[in-house]
C-alpha cells in the first residue's frame, strides 16, 4: 500500500470530523450563541451545500494545475475554516467558517481519489479510493462520539482545535508522502487537459447515470440515518444514553462495507453495486418492520453502514472510468452527489415524519429511494454491457473488412502473375 494513501486518509478523517461531530454539539453551539436549535442546524445544512458548491467551482477551478499542490492548498483552506470556527465570537462567522471548510470537502475527496487512483495499479483502483474513505469511515466510528465528548468536556471549541491540529497533520503528510504526480494526471496542454478536458467527460450518459445512483442510493441510506436516534428511543426503546455507542456500531459497519465494497468493485465494478444495492433495500425493508426489536435493530444497524458505505468505492470508480482520461472534475461532481443524496434523504424522512408515519418511515423511504437506485443502476449496467458488445462486434466487423481488403489485393496480384 502506497503511503501516501495514509495522509489522504487522515485529510479524510479531518474532513468527516467537521462535517459529522457538530450533531453531538449544536445544543453547546446553540446556547453559546444564543441561537435556537433549528438556527443551530444550519451550520449543518449550510456546511452540505457548500460542499456541493465546492466539488463543482472548485473542482472545476483547479483542474489545469497539478493535483498534490492543489490537495495541500485545499487543506490549507480547510485547516483556515476550522480556525474560524474554533475562535468564532457570534454565530455568522461560525457560519463563515463551516462554508471555508466544506468548499475544501468536495473537490478534496474528488481530487484525492484521482490521485489515490493514480497511486496504485489498474486492478486495485477501487481498493485505493476505499482506504482514502477508510479516514471518512473513521470519523464516524471513533472521531465523531470522541470529538463529542471532547466538546462536553472542554467546550465545544476544543473541539474544532482538535480538528484544525488533524489537519495540520494531514498537510504534513501531503506535502511529504503524496508523489507529485499520479500516473492518471493529464498535462494542463494536453487534449485531455484543462476545463473544457474535463467537461467532455460529462457528455458521457454513464457518467450521469452514475452520478444519479449515487444520490439515490446514498440517499437512501441516508434518509433513514438522519432520524436514527429517534427510531433508536421512540420505537426500538433504547435509552438516550446508548445512542452514541449504537452509533459506533453502524461506523463498524461503515468501515468493513467501506473495504469489502473497494475490494470487489476491483473485480467487477457493477455487478458489486447491484448486489450491495439490492442487499441494502433488503436491509431498510427489514429494518423497517423489526425495529421494535432491540437484537435485530443492532443486527440492522451493522448491515446498514456496511452495505450503505459499500456503495462508495463503486460510485466513485464508476463515474472516474466513464469520464476515462478526464476524471477530476467527474469526480468531484460525484462527491457532490453524494451530498445532494445526503439532503434528498434526510429531506423524504422528515416529510414523512411531518405527515404523521411515525419514526419508521424514514427507513421505509430510504428503503423506496434506494429501490430507485437500484432500478437506474439496472438501466445503466444493461446500456453498459449492450455498448461493449456493441464495440465489440464493431471491432470484429473491421477486422472482417481488412481481411477481406487483404484478400482482394492478395487476388489481384495473383491475377497480375
Amino acid at each position: 500500500m502506497p503511503i501516501g494513501l495514509i495522509a489522504l486518509a487522515l485529510g479524510g478523517l479531518g474532513i468527516g470530523l467537521t462535517e459529522f461531530v457538530i450533531m453531538g454539539l449544536l445544543p453547546q453551539v446553540a446556547a453559546d450563541f444564543h441561537v435556537t436549535e433549528a438556527t443551530a442546524g444550519w451550520l449543518i445544512s449550510g456546511y452540505a451545500l457548500a460542499v456541493v458548491v465546492g466539488a463543482l467551482l472548485l473542482t472545476a477551478a483547479v483542474t489545469r494545475f497539478e493535483r498534490k499542490p492543489v490537495l495541500a492548498v485545499l487543506m490549507v483552506l480547510f485547516i483556515a475554516g476550522n480556525l474560524v470556527s474554533a475562535t468564532a465570537p457570534d454565530y455568522a462567522l461560525m457560519m463563515v467558517g463551516r462554508i471555508i471548510a466544506a468548499l475544501a470537502h468536495g473537490a478534496f475527496f474528488g481530487i484525492g481519489a484521482v490521485v489515490a487512483a493514480s497511486m496504485v495499479a489498474p486492478t486495485k483502483k477501487a481498493g485505493a479510493i476505499a482506504i482514502m474513505f477508510t479516514g471518512l469511515t473513521a470519523a464516524n466510528v471513533l472521531g465523531v462520539p470522541f470529538g463529542t465528548m471532547l466538546g462536553q468536556a472542554a467546550g465545544w471549541r476544543s473541539t474544532f482545535w482538535a480538528i484544525t491540529g488533524i489537519g495540520v497533520l494531514a498537510l504534513v503528510g501531503i506535502l511529504a508522502l503524496v508523489p507529485k504526480t499520479g500516473a492518471g494526471d493529464s498535462a494542463p496542454g494536453s487534449a485531455s487537459g484543462g476545463l473544457r478536458g474535463e467537461l467532455r467527460a460529462f457528455r458521457s450518459g454513464q457518467v450521469w447515470l452514475s452520478i444519479f445512483v449515487t444520490i439515490l442510493g446514498y440517499g437512501g441510506m441516508f434518509g433513514a440515518f438522519t432520524y436514527i436516534a429517534f427510531t433508536l428511543t421512540e420505537v426500538t426503546g433504547f435509552s438516550a444514553a446508548t445512542v452514541p455507542w449504537l452509533l459506533i456500531i453502524f461506523g463498524v459497519g461503515l468501515f468493513i462495507g467501506n473495504t469489502i465494497g473497494g475490494k470487489a468493485a476491483d473485480r467487477n465494478v457493477d455487478r458489486t453495486l447491484l448486489v450491495v444495492l439490492a442487499a441494502l433495500v433488503v436491509v431498510l425493508v427489514v429494518f423497517a418492520l423489526t425495529s421494535a426489536n432491540q437484537p435485530m435493530t443492532i443486527a440492522s444497524m451493522v448491515l446498514l453502514g456496511g452495505f450503505g458505505f459499500a456503495t462508495v468505492p463503486g460510485l466513485q470508480m464508476r463515474v472516474m472510468k466513464y469520464a476515462d482520461s478526464a476524471p477530476t472534475l467527474a469526480s468531484g461532481a460525484n462527491i457532490g452527489a453524494f451530498n445532494v443524496g445526503n439532503a434528498l434523504g434526510a429531506w423524504m424522512g422528515g416529510v414523512t415524519i411531518t405527515a404523521g408515519l411515525g419514526y419508521t418511515s424514514p427507513i421505509w423511504a430510504g428503503a423506496g429511494i434506494t429501490l430507485l437506485g437500484l432500478g437506474v443502476m439496472v438501466f445503466a449496467a444493461v446500456a453498459a454491457k449492450k455498448a461493449t458488445r456493441h464495440r465489440a462486434a464493431g471491432d470484429d466487423a473491421g477486422l472482417d473488412d481488412a481481411a477481406r481488403d487483404d484478400a482482394a489485393v492478395e487476388s489481384a496480384e495473383l491475377q497480375r502473375i
